[in-house]
């Protein structure tokens, strides 16, 4: 650790119903970042330093059924409310009234809904690579389905018990392929073929992207080599159930100051783009773009990103 930079600390709290493991550093308002799939608090690491030496108190915990962090064994129990109640949980047991949110990949549509639902809890919210979208008129799987088939990676995932199997029967392969399959250098979309796997669809990378070594492929392997993959997936498992669920905010608008930042080659912008995003953000101050960055930008960009967030979080100070 370079000298004045805040430590990462590690520590298990309660919040609501889960013990939640956090990593966290620095002191001052408080900055909650929320991982997607499948990462950890890791994903946050450059960003945790950086925010801290800047005078925040920077905290990203593994969510709901991920890692070191309870994992409920009702699927029903990882639905958006209970993933945006996890996040004002947290806010209340580290001691604070507000927090801005950030969050990445399935982090961003809890931060997302974190400002949707409680914008008096939520003083700013920051989305990578997710953009937001207001409820729609139809079922989301269903829609998935007609318009990308029955081989699209969510659509797969609804199976209980295949991708938990595929993905945790070689977990440095899994990290390998999914995070060199989705980084800028290869970016591919995953569409599965009739009897393939998630993993079938990139092949196994020679050499690792730029930004990532082996000591980061180790760290995820060892976080997961525990808790595996049910909880995460089951996730996805509640995108249906979601939908029923927010019928009281169908079209809703998110009213707090906004920052969306994603790489340009990023092929979950195929899925849900970002173009017009600002009708639903009246607040948003910036739409980033990185150039030949792909899906996983605050470790493929953190310099670029981090920048971006302390820019945003400087505005609201």
């Amino acid at each position: 650790m370079a000298q004045g930079v805040p430590p990462i600390t590690h520590r298990q709290l309660q919040a609501g119903p889960l013990s939640v493991h956090i990593a966290e550093a620095g002191d001052g308002p408080l900055v909650l970042l929320l991982h997607g799939f499948p990462e950890s608090w890791y994903s946050w690491r450059h960003q945790l330093t950086a925010l801290a030496a800047a005078g925040y108190h920077a905290v990203a915990p593994d969510q709901r059924g991920y890692c070191q962090t309870s994992a409920p064994a009702d699927v029903a129990e990882y639905t958006m409310l209970h993933l945006t109640g996890d996040v004002i949980a947290l806010i209340d047991a580290l001691g604070a009234e507000r927090a801005v949110v950030a969050g990445h990949d399935w982090g961003a549509p809890v931060a997302w809904h974190a400002a949707l639902f409680r914008p008096d809890r939520v003083r700013g919210v920051i989305g990578l690579s997710t953009p937001y979208r207001p409820r729609g008129s139809s079922a989301p799987i269903a829609a998935l389905r007609r318009h990308f088939g029955d081989g699209f990676y969510i659509v797969y995932f609804q199976q209980p018990g295949i991708a938990d199997a595929e993905l945790g029967r070689d977990l440095a392969v899994t990290f390998r392929t999914i995070l060199a399959g989705l980084s800028g250098e290869t970016a591919a979309m995953p569409l599965i073929a009739p009897g393939d796997g998630l993993l079938d669809v990139a092949a196994r990378p020679g050499t690792l992207p730029t930004w990532l070594t082996e000591d980061d492929i180790d760290a995820y392997v060892t976080q997961y080599a525990q808790a595996g993959f049910t909880g995460p997936l089951n996730w996805y498992r509640n995108i249906d159930r979601n939908w029923e669920l927010t019928a009281p905010w169908q079209h809703a608008l998110i009213e707090v100051p906004a920052l969306f930042i994603a790489g340009d080659r990023d092929p979950n912008l195929r899925t849900i783009s970002p173009a017009g995003i600002e009708v639903f953000l009246p607040k948003l101050t910036k739409s980033l773009m990185l150039p030949g960055c792909g899906h996983w930008v605050q470790q493929e960009r953190p310099a670029d990103v981090t920048a971006a967030m302390l820019e945003f979080l400087g505005d609201l100070r």
